[in-house]
């Protein structure tokens, strides 16, 4: 279970992005493996305990991106509390040098609740919790981080934006008809 702060925030945004206005994505133990194979794990056996214990946990991080930012740091801190550990630096199963931040016999929801954990909250104490949003358009749930401080963003991906502004368009030109 590789962690650096990178890794582990884009695991946590696309963790809560798996389950959206859009049918629920974690649908299998197979589909929750490919997510970890494709976020850089070498091996990930999961069953079904584990595809219902990342759903939950997928719960517990999501109020981070909808939150003010006290309450987005006291779940970030809770979560902290009770699936962290000091960080330590391992190099396992002939893997790089990696940071880790959960028990070394953790269940895969609590490495991905502790890694998230720090990842969002280490992006939050360096962007500040602004940076951490949810998509501006009223059709999207949506989740993502922007690390560019001078060019703020609204929306998840540039075909939100241009749907949003289409419709405003559109709306604006039906109402002065």
């Amino acid at each position: 279970m590789l962690t650096t702060p990178d890794r582990m925030i884009r695991i946590a945004v696309d963790l809560i992005n798996t389950r959206t206005h859009d049918p629920e994505q974690l649908t299998s133990p197979a589909v929750l493996e490919q997510f970890l194979l494709d976020h850089g794990e070498p091996v990930a056996d999961v069953d079904d305990q584990d595809l219902d214990q990342v759903k939950a946990i997928r719960e517990q991080i999501r109020p981070v991106f909808h939150a003010g930012p006290a309450e987005a740091a006291g779940v970030l801190n809770e979560l902290l509390t009770k699936y962290a550990v000091r960080p330590y630096l391992s190099n396992h199963d002939g893997s790089p040098w990696h940071l880790h931040a959960a028990e070394p016999e953790a269940s895969w929801a609590e490495w991905l609740a502790a890694g998230a954990a720090l990842g969002l909250a280490s992006f939050a104490a360096g962007h500040g919790f602004e940076a951490i949003k949810t998509c501006a358009a009223s059709d999207c749930e949506r989740v993502f981080v922007n690390a560019a401080e001078r060019r703020p963003r609204r929306f998840c991906t540039p075909t939100c934006s241009s749907r949003t502004r289409v419709a405003s368009y559109r709306a604006r030109r039906s109402s002065s008809t």
